[in-house]
């Protein structure tokens, strides 16, 4: 798989230099907008939703991705007319704005990596406590006003597998760690202090805890399907952190439902929001949140600076960071 490398950082695309006017920032909203009030005089902000998108891109020198749950980006870029040379996505993962004709352009792509490290691994680690002592039921119970005393597991000292190498899943593997458990994080390829994905399927089966927290890409979407579950232990609980794409749904509920897993976290799914059709809503011993691991309080503040950050250095030609690799989806070496 030989995709060329491409640095964390990248010289930043200006085209603007030595024009006698404001650089174009072109935003693709969700609510509340971001806090661009300091680019009063650098930047020409325009606005757009996913109706607007296509006909406002040839203005922009720069597109600020603030809805990143959007798919406007994929469907809109192939259009006519000009392309900003720098994009950035307000979220961790570029997988909603990949199309073929913008791995092929010019565009730079960066990511808000960093944002949500540490409150996914929060997250996961609650997540981990809560099956541990059996939360759910307790809460259950207390609201039926029921007394039944349980025996519930010790964390420390049990084994979790992590997929995904990056910043998150290395954050998640420090906070479960600091809890006694034994991690093993895999990665695209084996390096130092990281498995290869072909160690993925003996480590399932030697696991208590599995957490997806890989990128999207083509390698990943189904990662985890009846064959993946049938190899954990029938005491073991999965979560997903990741994306929907990442876990076949319907093998999930049969293996939750089967009793070959014991439980199981989602907070993405392959539909958002989740249908109250679904049948996932249902599943024996699965808690279902609405794609909210990674925030926190401030959250929103938090990725608007990190744009303005990264704007001045485009402001100024330096360099950028969290530069995604177009072709992988994903900060290389993240």
């Amino acid at each position: 798989m030989g995709f060329p490398h491409v640095s964390d950082e990248a010289l930043s695309p200006h085209p603007t230099q030595g024009r006698p006017f404001e650089p174009t920032l072109l935003v693709l909203d969700a609510d509340p907008p971001p806090r661009l009030e300091s680019l009063a005089g650098r930047a020409r902000v325009l606005h757009a939703d996913a109706a607007s998108l296509a006909s406002l891109l040839p203005e922009a020198d720069v597109l600020l991705v603030w809805d990143f749950l959007s798919d406007a980006v994929r469907e809109a870029w192939p259009g006519p007319g000009a392309r900003p040379g720098w994009v950035h996505t307000a979220s961790a993962g570029a997988d909603r704005l990949i199309c073929p004709e913008l791995v092929a352009s010019d565009t730079v792509v960066t990511n808000a990596r960093g944002v949500f490290d540490q409150p996914i691994a929060e997250y996961v680690a609650a997540l981990v406590l809560a099956f541990a002592k059996d939360l759910p039921r307790t809460l259950e119970l207390g609201a039926a006003r029921e007394w039944r005393h349980r025996e519930t597991r010790r964390v420390a000292g049990t084994r979790a597998c992590v997929v995904g190498s990056g910043p998150i899943g290395r954050a998640i593997s420090r906070v479960l760690t600091a809890l006694g458990v034994h991690v093993s994080v895999v990665g695209r390829t084996a390096r130092n202090g990281i498995h290869g994905q072909d160690e993925l399927d003996g480590l399932l089966a030697a696991s208590d805890w599995v957490v997806c927290a890989a990128p999207l890409t083509d390698e990943t979407r189904g990662l985890f399907d009846a064959g993946r579950f049938a190899r954990m232990r029938e005491s073991a609980c999965f979560v997903n952190i990741g994306r929907g794409a990442h876990v076949v749904e319907p093998d999930l509920a049969e293996a939750l439902a089967a009793g070959r897993i014991a439980g199981a976290a989602l907070d993405v799914f392959a539909e958002e929001p989740l249908p109250a059709t679904s049948p996932l809503w249902e599943a024996p011993g699965l808690v279902v949140s609405p794609h909210m691991s990674g925030d926190t309080v401030g959250w929103r503040d938090e990725l608007g600076e990190q744009f303005l950050e990264l704007y001045a250095l485009w402001e100024a030609g330096r360099p950028l960071r969290n530069v995604v690799d177009k072709e992988r989806g994903y900060v290389p070496g993240a």
